[in-house]
């Protein structure tokens, strides 16, 4: 017979006490053996995946969904897997947490997990089979705690930032939504696209300077959740975090790049509107932080009397005057502040940077030329370099 761990479960599956417990390598979903299909009155999840790897599950609310997470899968495929299903309304597919990626299915009711395993003598398989529940019976199993050691570590836990000036600056490119969520579309450009090549050349471009030391929160199409690329950001020990978009309108008009950094009131009703919608998308891959984002709200209110306030402005000043100074079109209000959930790391430098908007014919022909974008990236790397020196030299005198 083959082999199978099955549980039958209300609660959490936690990791799996699999042989495969202390694997990490990226497995890769196998569409061919995947389905996502109704059965009698309830519906059976079936993942054919390349190797086995740590993973568990549960249901959450508000929507029913149910949500399933691995170390790690690759889900490129896994579009289609619902084809066969009604009551599996949409499924989405990305990034969790670091080194943890997600499947979340978002369901027509309350359902309960009345069985769930992974094969693992021949080819790997993952089976889920859902059945119809109480609205009693869903609740319950909503509220149970997470388990010990999975969620994000409190704000009180956050790593000190290196010491400033010592060894080359680490810089967090964060290309902005991916995968399932294009962001901005003006015809076949997608702000996803654009912002993602923009920020493989400034990598290529910081890495050769030979002063920095680069990570990217994506490096291809995937969704990576905001609170998770944060995350990416505290593990990589970043010293400075760059959140790359370029946005659209849908009314008015608004031409050329500009600086956003945190404020708990958006500068103008533009600035507003694109706060709303990139805070939307945690949402997207079915994580609901509201609570911990309202902790770390509060941290920074207490931070806004610290230096992390003060750098961050230094950054943004120092990048609009690169900008500037490279004779590249910025909008009328270069700098501008609004509530992005990206900015919210009270422990480090992070600013936002619309490279310009899709709405605009002119910005989208300048994001599509390789020529602007080099100039960009060049202007990009010295404000960095700017603000590095300044930054050192400033943390020398705090510490006399």
């Amino acid at each position: 017979m083959r082999a199978i761990v099955w549980a039958v479960l209300t609660l959490w599956l936690s990791v799996l006490a699999l042989p495969a417990q202390d694997l990490s390598a990226l497995a890769r979903l196998d569409p061919e053996r995947s389905a996502v299909s109704d059965r009698g009155d309830g519906v059976v999840v079936t993942l054919g995946l390349s190797q086995a790897v740590p993973w568990r599950l549960r249901l959450m609310a508000a929507p029913p969904r149910l949500v399933l997470d691995f170390r790690e899968v690759d889900w490129h495929g896994y579009g289609d897997l619902a084809r066969a299903s009604v009551r599996v309304k949409a499924l989405r597919a990305g990034m969790f947490r670091p080194g943890w990626s997600r499947l979340v299915l978002e369901l027509d009711g309350p359902y309960r997990v009345a069985q769930a395993g992974m094969m693992t003598d021949g080819p790997v398989q993952v089976r889920v089979r859902l059945e119809p529940a109480s609205a009693a019976e869903f609740a319950a199993s909503v509220a149970q705690p997470e388990p010990e050691g999975w969620a994000l570590p409190p704000v009180a836990d956050l790593p000190r930032p290196l010491p400033q000036g010592a060894g080359p600056l680490v810089v967090v490119l964060d290309p902005g939504h991916g995968g399932i969520d294009p962001g901005a579309e003006r015809g076949d450009a997608s702000e996803a696209a654009l912002v993602l090549t923009f920020a493989r050349e400034l990598k290529e471009a910081l890495l050769r300077d030979g002063n920095f030391a680069v990570v990217m929160t994506r490096a291809e199409d995937v969704f990576v959740p905001l609170e998770a690329r944060i995350s990416l950001a505290r593990e990589a020990a970043a010293q400075v975090f760059l959140s790359l978009h370029a946005d659209a309108l849908a009314e008015g008009e608004a031409v050329g790049a500009s600086l956003y950094t945190l404020s708990d009131e958006a500068t103008d009703a533009a600035s507003a509107a694109l706060a709303e919608r990139h805070d939307r998308d945690d949402l997207l891959a079915g994580v609901d932080l509201t609570g911990q984002d309202d902790v770390v709200a509060t941290v920074l209110m207490d931070m806004a009397r610290t230096e992390t306030v003060p750098r961050t402005d230094r950054l943004a000043q120092a990048l609009v005057t690169a900008i500037t100074a490279a004779d590249l079109t910025m909008y009328r209000h270069p700098r501008q502040q609004a509530g992005f959930s990206v900015l919210k790391s009270p422990d480090i430098p992070s600013v936002l940077l619309e490279l310009g908007f899709l709405s605009s014919p002119g910005d989208l022909a300048r994001l599509r030329d390789p020529d602007w974008r080099a100039r960009m990236v060049a202007a990009l790397v010295g404000g960095l370099k700017t603000w590095a020196a300044e930054d050192a030299a400033l943390a020398g005198l705090l510490r006399r």
